[in-house]
């Protein structure tokens, strides 16, 4: 059963038109302080006309280029009414920043919620929040939208106890035109697809790989393409090396192999669209045997190494990878992405080399404070070197 079947939620959406006349805080009470980053801060907030909580994204637009990438944040939002999606519900253009009112996610990631003891989890269980991913993808990819940034932080539960599912953070999200290649140069090791770490063009296809390492993850604890550091990590993933442990998958269905075997193919020609998964087997046939409850154990310990990584001890910025600025081709395209993205040398400059440790909206909208890993789309993308050549920088600095 879908979320929009379900209906647990009244799904709330509507087309937001910035607000300049109006400040935010004249129809909201702004609460505590959720989070801190590079692109602003977000704070709970509560409707005063009907007392509901929402999440207020404040983000700077001191200069002309940090408004229009907020601007154009709001207007992909308009894009990705889906009950699957996380919703932006007005928006209030200061002087010096716009304020995004997002719905408030109060149940939190869903991998946490996995490991709570009161938490089913099971092969049915895992088809069903593949389910509700692929529905809000297929809606987003139907409105030529690529995420970009799909990983477990990313997919959060409506509420404490639920079962309903939304991907958040569109931070990254960037709208396809079909005659004009997109590359990229961003992303998390662990979930980036092969053709983003060889900097060659991305498509609805990207997000798909993203969704077959989040289901391997969610089946068995394990991480398909984790290494000891991001050069082992990005060698793995670029050449599509996994494979199916039989300690951690010796009780999972053949159908749900298929599942994930189909969106981990290497060349995004052969990987399932988000509507040929959902009319995958696996999804549409459940399997009377699977009813089994898997182990907690590897989830945990998944999880633990995720909040390790993000204090920025584990993983390197990704423009220490020479392996992604050799080529000219690389070098000029990554330049184009520079400006296409709104990162200008002096704004990375001023902010260092390294990414910064700035909250994770995700975590931002869940009453978690850790660090940002998409910021704004007016967030440093890449940092241009002294001799002109365009680097990836990680992003998300876990």
């Amino acid at each position: 059963m879908s979320q929009a079947e379900g209906g647990e939620e009244t799904f709330e959406c509507c087309d937001v038109v910035v607000n300049s006349q109006e400040k935010v805080s004249d129809m909201y009470m702004q609460l505590e302080k959720l989070g801190e980053g590079k692109f602003g801060m977000v704070y709970r907030l509560q409707e005063k006309a009907t007392g509901k909580i929402r999440a207020g994204k404040y983000i700077r637009t001191r200069t002309a280029k940090e408004k229009r990438a907020a601007l154009a944040e709001v207007e992909l939002m308009n894009l990705l009414h889906h009950p699957c999606l996380v919703q932006c519900l007005a928006a209030f253009q200061g002087p010096t920043e716009l304020v995004m009112v997002m719905e408030y996610m109060a149940g939190g990631e869903l991998f946490e919620r996995i490991v709570d003891d009161d938490f089913e989890h099971t092969e049915p269980s895992s088809a069903q929040y593949m389910q509700q991913i692929l529905e809000g993808l297929q809606f987003m990819h139907g409105q030529a939208v690529v995420h970009l940034d799909l990983k477990p932080e990313n997919i959060l539960c409506v509420s404490p106890g639920s079962h309903w599912l939304k991907i958040i953070d569109f931070g990254l999200a960037r709208k396809l035109a079909p005659d004009t290649p997109v590359k990229v140069l961003h992303g998390t090791p662990e979930f980036m697809a092969p053709e983003v770490v060889t900097f060659e063009p991305v498509g609805f296809s990207t997000d798909m790989w993203s969704v077959g390492v989040i289901c391997y993850i969610l089946l068995s604890g394990e991480s398909p393409f984790q290494g000891d550091n991001d050069m082992e990590t990005l060698s793995n993933v670029t050449a599509a090396q996994w494979d199916f442990e039989e300690e951690t998958f010796s009780e999972i269905s053949q159908q749900a192999k298929d599942f994930i075997s189909q969106l981990l193919q290497k060349d995004p020609r052969c990987r399932l669209s988000s509507v040929q998964a959902l009319l995958h087997p696996w999804l549409q046939q459940p399997q009377p045997n699977s009813m089994k409850a898997l182990s907690k154990e590897r989830i945990k310990q998944f999880l633990t190494r995720r909040k390790w990584q993000k204090t920025g001890k584990a993983l390197l910025a990704l423009n220490r990878l020479m392996l992604l600025s050799q080529s000219p081709e690389r070098k000029e395209s990554g330049a184009q992405d520079e400006e296409d993205t709104g990162c200008s040398q002096a704004e990375d400059q001023a902010s260092g080399s390294l990414p910064q440790q700035i909250p994770s909206f995700s975590e931002l909208l869940t009453d978690r404070g850790e660090e940002e890993e998409g910021g704004s789309a007016a967030a440093a993308r890449e940092v241009e070197c002294q001799h002109g050549c365009a680097k990836p920088v990680l992003d998300h600095l876990e």
